[in-house]
Order: C-alpha cells, then sequence, then structure tokens
C-alpha cells in the first residue's frame, strides 16, 4: 500500500479485478471473496465489432389462404350455413384482419343477389385505437425521458458509454473507458442519441474514484438529472441506461439490490475504489460510464463493475450483479475535475499490510508526520472499526475512507498487543 492508501499487488481474496481494459479472451480468473466460484470485473469498454447478427426472417413461401371461395347459399329463412361459410369467414379475416367488418356485411344481408359482390363494395372499417399512454416513472417514460443524455465514447481500443451533465458539453464517464486514450495520446469520440459523433477532450480524470469528465464543442444539449445517492434504498427500482456489447441505447431495468457496498477493482498500478450501489439490473460490458437512474429519471450512480462467474473464464457477462459509483461520490469528483483539472481523494497517511489473515486491517508503513502517525498509531496495528463502523479487511478500510472528503476526521479504533484502543484522525489528501 502507497502513501496513498493503493493496496500494492493482487488482494489475495482475489475477489474484484481491475477496471481497466478488457479481459483477455482466455486464462483463469480469479475467484471471488465471498463466494469461491465468483469474480468480480469492471464494465470495461468492448473491444472490437457488433458480435451480434440480425436474425433471419421467415422460410418462404409463408402466404395467405387462398382468395377463391365457393358460392353462398340462397338467401331465406331456412338456409344452413355450411361449409362455404366457414371458410369465407376465416379467409376475409386472415386476409384483411377486418373479418369482424366484412363478416358482418355478408351476414346481414337480405339482398337476394350475389353476396360475394356485395362484400366486395364495402370499405372495410378499422378500429382506431388511442396510442398507449406510458407514465413518466414507467421504464418506457424513464428511458423516452433519459435517452437523449446517454451517449457511446469509442477509443481506439474499446467503447464504453458516459452522460452528458452540462448543457455546454461536460461528458461524466469511468475512468477506464478512456485510460488507454489519456495515456497514448489516442483520440476519443462521443455518439449522441441522434447519431452525430463528435470529437471530445479529457478534461481529467480520477484513477482512485474510477470517473473522467469529457468535454464536446456543443452547447444546448440536454443535461441528465442528478439525484441523491444518499436516499436510495435496498429495493428501489432503478434503470440502467448505456453501450453494452457497442448496442448503443440499450435500457435494462432491476432494484437496488444493496447500498455502501465496498468494491475495489484495479491493475496496471491504477486501483479505484467505492461504496458501491449494487443491482441486479443486466450490466455488460460496454456499460461502464452510463448512468443507473431511479423511478424519476435521475441518474443515481454511474455504472462501473460486474462480478461474473469464475467458471465462465474471459470477460463474462451480466449474472446479476452490477455496481455502480454512487452520484453524490461523482458529482464531488466531477466538479473538482471540471475547477482543478484533476481530483483529490482522502488519506490517512499509511500503507496497509493486505497478506494479514487477521479480521481487519492491519497497519503498515507510516507515513511520517502524517494523519495516523499524529494520531499515534503504529505500524503492526489492526483497525478493527471506523466511526464504530467494523471493517473486516483492508479494502473495507480504504473504501470507507475514500467515501469521505479530505478535512474530515474519523475514529479509528484498533487492537494492538490485544488491547483495544481508538484515535480520531483528520484525513489528508492526495492527487489521483
Amino acid at each position: 500500500m502507497s502513501d496513498q492508501n493503493q493496496i500494492p499487488g493482487p488482494s489475495p481474496s482475489g475477489w474484484w479485478t481491475r477496471p481497466g481494459e478488457p479481459a483477455p479472451a482466455s486464462g483463469p480468473v480469479p475467484p471471488v471473496a465471498v463466494a469461491a466460484d465468483t469474480t468480480t470485473r469492471p464494465v470495461p469498454s468492448y473491444p472490437g465489432p457488433d458480435p451480434w447478427q440480425t436474425p433471419a426472417g421467415p422460410p418462404p413461401g409463408a402466404g395467405l389462404p387462398p382468395s377463391d371461395l365457393p358460392p353462398p347459399a340462397p338467401s331465406g329463412a331456412g338456409r344452413r350455413r355450411g361449409p362455404g361459410w366457414t371458410a369465407l369467414v376465416a379467409a376475409t379475416a386472415v386476409a384483411g384482419l377486418v373479418g369482424g367488418a366484412v363478416g358482418a356485411a355478408v351476414a346481414g344481408s337480405n339482398d337476394t343477389g350475389d353476396a360475394s359482390s356485395s362484400a366486395s363494395t364495402q370499405t372495410p372499417v378499422l378500429n382506431e385505437v388511442e396510442p398507449p399512454s406510458r407514465a413518466p416513472e414507467s421504464v418506457a417514460g424513464i428511458a423516452d425521458t433519459a435517452l437523449p443524455s446517454v451517449v457511446a465514447i469509442a477509443t481506439d481500443t474499446g467503447t464504453g458509454s458516459g452522460f452528458v451533465i452540462t448543457e455546454d458539453g461536460y461528458i461524466l464517464t469511468n475512468n477506464h473507458v478512456i485510460a488507454d486514450a489519456a495515456e497514448s495520446g489516442g483520440d476519443v469520440v462521443v455518439t449522441l442519441q441522434d447519431g452525430r459523433e463528435e470529437p471530445a477532450t479529457i478534461v481529467g480524470r480520477s484513477p482512485g474514484y474510477d470517473l473522467a469528465v469529457l468535454d464536446i464543442d456543443l452547447t444546448g444539449l440536454p443535461a441528465l438529472p442528478l439525484g441523491e445517492s444518499s436516499e436510495v434504498a435496498v429495493g428501489d427500482p432503478v434503470v440502467a441506461v448505456g453501450s453494452p456489447l457497442g448496442l448503443d441505447g440499450t435500457v435494462t431495468s432491476g432494484i437496488v439490490s444493496a447500498v455502501n457496498r465496498p468494491v475495489s477493482a484495479g491493475g496496471q498500478g491504477e486501483a479505484s475504489f467505492m461504496n458501491a450501489v449494487q443491482t441486479d439490473a443486466a450490466i455488460n460490458p460496454g456499460n461502464s460510464g452510463g448512468p443507473l437512474l431511479d423511478a424519476a429519471g435521475r441518474a443515481i450512480g454511474v455504472n462501473s463493475s460486474i462480478a461474473t462467474l469464475g467458471s465462465l473464464g474471459g470477460q463474462g457477462g451480466s449474472i446479476g450483479l452490477g455496481f455502480a459509483i454512487p452520484i453524490d461520490q461523482a458529482k464531488r469528483t466531477a466538479e473538482q475535475i471540471i475547477r482543478d483539472g484533476e481530483a483529490t481523494y482522502p488519506i490517512i497517511g499509511a500503507s496497509l499490510d493486505v497478506q494479514d489473515p487477521r479480521r481487519g486491517a492491519t497497519i503498515g508503513a507510516l507515513v511520517a508526520d502524517g494523519p495516523a502517525d499524529q494520531a499515534g498509531m503504529r505500524e503492526g496495528d489492526v483497525v478493527v472499526a471506523i466511526d464504530a463502523d467494523p471493517v473486516r479487511t483492508a479494502e473495507e478500510l480504504i473504501v470507507a475512507i475514500r467515501s469521505r472528503q479530505p478535512g474530515d476526521t474519523v475514529e479509528l479504533t484498533f487492537v494492538r498487543g490485544g488491547q483495544k484502543s481508538s484515535v480520531t484522525v483528520t484525513l489528508d489528501s492526495a492527487v489521483g
């Protein structure tokens, strides 16, 4: 763990995987800490062309019943409706989908003339049906409102999602969607819902929170309303919008499965940590950076990570375990990036020993005169709670700290030599 609370090397649990580029096509996937047969992966940019094919049409030769009908029986009180009548009604209903109107004209005719001629001269009347009304809080209503604000993002190495947060062109997405382009100087192209493609500038990014802000040279854009993730409750309905597998404008729905779920993902020296909103809405590679919406159509999270079954190998797909960065955190980070071009995150000024099997977070090296050092903590102390909330792993402590802001004070409860003690620590900051 560096001075910025980075965990050196892979987590022993192997639960969460990196939020970077797509996983290799084959190879083992680390197991999940809470379930031996699962791992978590970010929802990375989706590489390559659209793998889906348009389904084939119906087989040839599927026609309508023949139009030749037997002549009708003579009119009269005692006439019988034989097989010819049945064939007439069936053929008329299938061929024109106005069987009720045409059949009534034939059945109600008292004219002794040619019934077939009478039917052929009638003008079919179709029932006029009002278009369906969809409530604004329905999935269709939410999608209709949100889709114009959601964009697809393409780089030289893959695709992802994002959404407009200001009408003058600022777009929020995940850092791992554009990380390669940021490091290599590659192009980033944003595709709006109306099909327009615009080059984007990377305003800034935060690997620590897996967030980034882009800018396109347009005004008058429909900015997506932002909600409050602190008000989200387990069971709330949610809608996810994005470009999974490169399929722009895809909408899925579900509920909030959990809140304040400690999730870490990392790789290539960049680890991100979030107190995530968990959802069972289908989220797949390419959904990264898209919004998670509440019933009012407001963004309450930024879709970032998914869990996949380790037995599947490779990237895998949705199994109903998706994770979004809470919008409260995303707003703070986006505002910092727009204002300063970079973002900061809070630290205690100590690394953590992730190899220690004991329950809690074991303090490793301390930064001289850092917050933990000034509070009197020592190497080897095992933190078991932060502000009275239990801490079971090093990742949980980092996520809990990252959910706060530099300058906040926290109470850390730790065990040293079998004795439990508590100290108050004022959080410092680091850029990233």
